[in-house]
């Protein structure tokens, strides 16, 4: 009897075009994109990935992204939503989306994290001084140690024993740009992590090419660098004080003109010591390429 009471009770429901509630589906939202921007310069898109349409908030590092406070989603499936992020730090930056439905009855849900690595330039971004390295294999080396293709490819991987030449280049915005090199640079040095002194930069001619070098030796003899693993170093060059700069000046020069002598005023540059040297500027690098691209040490292969 129970149950036909039951029974009776729900057809007179539906006869009364009374239905049962249904539960909406709970909000969704994945977030993808960040990966490509670069500091100041180039922005990327971040898309948000919903379930239904409504709003979306963008943040980085808990902070709501100017211009993208609430940004619909399209009306139709797939539901996305899209926020141009142009980062001003360079950093590790945590992004998240929070996404409201339009279905006032569903909550709002935030995403899960992505982690974005903001681009920077790998040159020295200390103004004025721009510095530049790489390193190359020394020549020299044989046997197990010796290059697998040239002594002179760039690469970052190396094996005890070896020796790594650094290879730097500078150009200096005090000097209207113009290349660092023994004329105007006061010390230029790099700092390897581990090794007590720092080692001197030399500027030379290398095949017709001039630039800076320093030389790591690595291996187990004294004074040999023998640290496996990342080699963490430190480029530094310093300029020299300016004591004389060009300047603008003008002058009386005389010219013929129709067989008669005229005089004009004409602008020209000319050096001028300085009461008051102006400081040489000082540059840094400290190379930020990706874990997988950073200078390695590893051990070399045991002969079998």
């Amino acid at each position: 009897m129970r149950k036909i009471i039951a029974t009776a009770v729900i057809a007179a429901f539906g006869f009364a075009g009374i239905a049962p509630a249904i539960a909406a589906d709970a909000a969704t939202v994945a977030l993808t994109g960040g990966g490509k921007a670069v500091v100041n310069t180039m922005p990327d898109s971040l898309v948000a990935t919903t379930n239904s349409a409504g709003l979306v908030e963008y943040k980085a590092d808990g902070i709501t992204i100017a211009g993208c406070e609430k940004v619909a989603t399209t009306t139709v499936t797939p539901f996305k939503a899209t926020c141009t992020w142009l980062p001003t730090v360079a950093s590790k930056v945590s992004l998240s989306a929070i996404f409201t439905p339009t279905d006032t009855t569903v909550a709002a849900v935030t995403s899960a994290a992505v982690v974005a690595a903001v681009g920077s330039p790998t040159q020295g971004v200390v103004s004025p001084i721009n510095i530049y390295a790489d390193t190359v294999l020394a020549s020299g080396s044989t046997g197990v140690l010796a290059p697998r293709f040239s002594a002179c490819a760039v690469q970052s991987e190396y094996l005890l024993g070896q020796k790594i030449v650094f290879r730097v280049y500078g150009n200096n915005a005090d000097l209207g740009g113009a290349v660092m090199d023994n004329t105007n640079t006061a010390k230029a040095y790099i700092e390897v992590a581990g090794v007590k002194d720092p080692i001197p930069l030399a500027y030379g001619n290398h095949s017709g090419i001039s630039f800076w070098t320093a030389v790591l030796a690595t291996g187990t003899a004294v004074g040999q660098y023998s640290t496996l693993g990342v080699i963490n170093y430190k480029v530094t060059m310093v300029a020299k004080d300016i004591t004389v700069a060009k300047v603008l000046g003008t002058k009386r020069v005389a010219k013929t003109v129709d067989g008669k002598t005229t005089w004009e005023w004409v602008s020209y540059y000319k050096n001028k010591k300085l009461t008051w040297p102006i400081k040489g500027a000082t540059g840094t690098l400290v190379p930020n390429w990706t874990a997988t691209s950073l200078l390695t040490l590893y051990a070399a292969p045991v002969a079998k």
